[in-house]
């Protein structure tokens, strides 16, 4: 908290020498659905303090978010809260709105954790972050533009001048979670509450929030919520830990200690279903399993895969996809010149293999997905999937080759049709191409519903009856119902709770070795496609930099751009993290590109 805030808070308001900023005593949520009382959370008791970084961390329906929103009386119509939580002395349950919009953006601001719906598209994002400081203060249009562009300036948005009349669309996701932050930060509040705040960025981007956050922190002395569950971010970022499970709280411990020695079972389950960077067995990369929601290593992965390429090469198998000198463009608009998005990329998938590719937002690793599956076309080269090219097939030739290939997108909520039941997506191919009858079709799809370890009575289900780990099941049992010999997973499990990721890799796991359709897995999170697959693409800025076995990409990389995602990756360990964070600033003050 800076000399220049101005608070709103009553006289009776102790100073943060005094305690805590803010105070949580037996706070509990409650939510009225079918005229019954159901408990989000109950019982959370906590403390913040000037300076601190608290972590709230747990599964999807914990009630973390919940209990942070009762603070500031944001809970929806059907909710109600009790318990106490007061800030700097001053009681926030129960306090009239009038209150509560005084306090909201001043006292107290909220960093949301998806910037795009949370900013206002028909606004620049200079505006928005005036209008906060409008809200508030008695500054003028001009001061308080001013104050706008010194705070895009606080959180390195390059040339806040002219970004100053930019629109959300306008700028990247890392740049719009720091506009949140500037949001945020407009009249330099007491605490900020961070409700997932890097959940949708890739790993160097998630690092520089993460690296800005803290440098702010330290600069203001304000207080920081943190709402999430990525283990690796609060290793990387938290002072003191509270673990939810089920609106309850289960353990409280300093970071450090909570890492090294946690004493709850749901605490080490959360811990050990995360991917873990690095975790070989003698120095090669090994098979993984999940028990009980842990995830465990096993077997010579790293030498079963490098023995499979050299039989498969040596009887010349065709590959299952084969990518050579692919260039693709977006065309220009509004004359703009067209943007190359992907240059000159090669690489090859054998039947039964599986293939990371990874990079930063914008380094093409999506479009490359959309491309290999004819989604969009490509400007020059060739994508062959099992020995056809696909680049020159007119949308009629390309029709019956969709059977050979298929994509799971990132979000199934809005890749599912919300007025289809759950047996009726997944049947939707089968009808289409294969023209079965309704019994063989209700027999096939339940049998893609036991595969995904979904009970077949979910078929007469809606997308919106399901959790987000059920809907990826879903997404993936349509994905594979006409048995394709290649599947594209386009960052499948980049939304998910770390317990539910854990079990949607394990099920592509199973579901490819019983299977043996080859796998093109495209994500950001290096740990997880270091438990996937046996083989890394790195793409920079559309250009493949770098390729080999994962053993060889992560353990030897050798393009400067791949050192630097390793580094950026957080490690559920504080220890550990805290020097990988020193390996990343030696080198990006090295220059490292990228």
């Amino acid at each position: 908290m800076t000399a220049e805030h101005t608070g709103t808070l009553s006289d009776d308001a102790v100073s943060p020498a005094d305690g805590p900023i803010l105070s949580v005593r037996g706070l509990g949520v409650d939510f009225n659905v079918d005229n019954e009382w159901v408990m989000a959370a109950e019982d959370v008791s906590y403390d913040i303090h000037p300076g601190e970084i608290l972590a709230i961390v747990g599964e999807s329906g914990s009630g973390k978010s919940m209990s942070s929103m009762a603070l500031l009386g944001l809970l929806p119509r059907n909710g109600r809260s009790k318990g106490s939580a007061r800030l700097m002395g001053k009681e926030l349950i129960g306090a009239p709105q009038k209150t509560l919009r005084r306090i909201r953006g001043n006292d107290v601001a909220m960093i949301f954790q998806e910037p795009m719906t949370a900013l206002n598209p028909v606004l620049t994002v200079g505006e928005q972050i005036r209008e906060a400081v409008e809200q508030h203060t008695e500054a003028s249009p001009a001061a308080a533009k001013e104050r706008a562009i010194e705070l895009l300036r606080m959180v390195e948005i390059p040339e806040p001048e002219r970004r100053y009349d930019s629109y959300p669309h306008q700028f990247s996701g890392g740049q719009r979670q720091r506009a949140m932050i500037a949001i945020a930060l407009a009249n330099d509040p007491m605490l900020l509450i961070a409700d997932e705040p890097t959940t949708a960025l890739d790993v160097t981007v998630q690092a520089e929030v993460l690296e800005l956050l803290r440098r702010l922190n330290k600069r203001l002395r304000s207080a920081i919520l943190l709402i999430t569950h990525d283990m690796g971010v609060v290793a990387d970022l938290a002072d003191h830990i509270v673990v939810m499970e089920r609106g309850r709280i289960v353990e409280s411990a300093p970071s450090k200690q909570l890492f090294l020695a946690p004493k709850e079972p749901y605490t080490r389950q959360l811990l050990d279903a995360v991917p873990y960077l690095g975790s070989k067995v003698g120095g090669v990369l090994t098979d993984v399993e999940v028990i009980d929601g842990s995830i465990r290593i096993h077997e010579d992965y790293a030498a079963r895969a490098l023995a499979h390429r050299e039989e498969h090469t040596a009887a010349g198998t065709v590959p299952a996809l084969e990518l050579a000198g692919v260039d693709i463009e977006y065309p220009g608009r509004f004359r703009q010149p067209p943007f190359k998005a992907v240059h000159d990329v090669s690489f090859t998938i054998l039947p039964g293999e599986v293939m990371g590719l990874v990079g930063e937002s914008g380094s093409g690793k999506s479009t490359i997905a959309r491309a290999v599956t004819g989604l969009i076309r490509t400007t020059a080269g060739s994508v062959r999937i099992a020995g056809t090219d696909i680049t020159s097939l007119s949308a009629r030739q390309i029709l019956p080759l969709r059977k050979k290939f298929a994509i799971v997108f990132q979000d199934p909520a809005a890749s599912l049709n919300p007025r289809l039941s759950i047996g009726d997506s997944i049947g939707e191919p089968l009808y289409l191409h294969e023209k079965l009858s309704r019994a063989d079709l209700d027999r096939r799809v339940q049998g893609l519903l036991e595969d995904v370890q979904l009970p077949v009575s979910f078929r007469n289900r809606y997308p919106h009856e399901l959790s987000g780990g059920q809907r990826q099941r879903v997404g993936i049992a349509r994905a594979l119902s006409l048995r394709p010999s290649l599947l594209v997973a386009d960052e499948p499990t980049s939304a998910l709770d770390v317990s539910v990721q854990a079990a949607v890799l394990k099920l592509l796991q199973d579901l490819q070795r019983e299977r043996g359709f080859a796998c093109l897995f495209v994500s950001h999170d290096l740990a997880v496609v270091e438990l996937l697959a046996s083989h890394i693409a790195v793409l920079s800025k559309g250009r493949l930099v770098e390729q080999g076995t994962t053993e060889q990409v992560l353990k030897y990389p050798r393009d400067p751009y791949t050192r630097r995602l390793l580094a950026a990756a957080p490690v559920p360990d504080p220890t550990e993290q805290a020097v990988r964070r020193e390996q990343r600033n030696a080198i990006l003050a090295a220059g490292a590109p990228g």
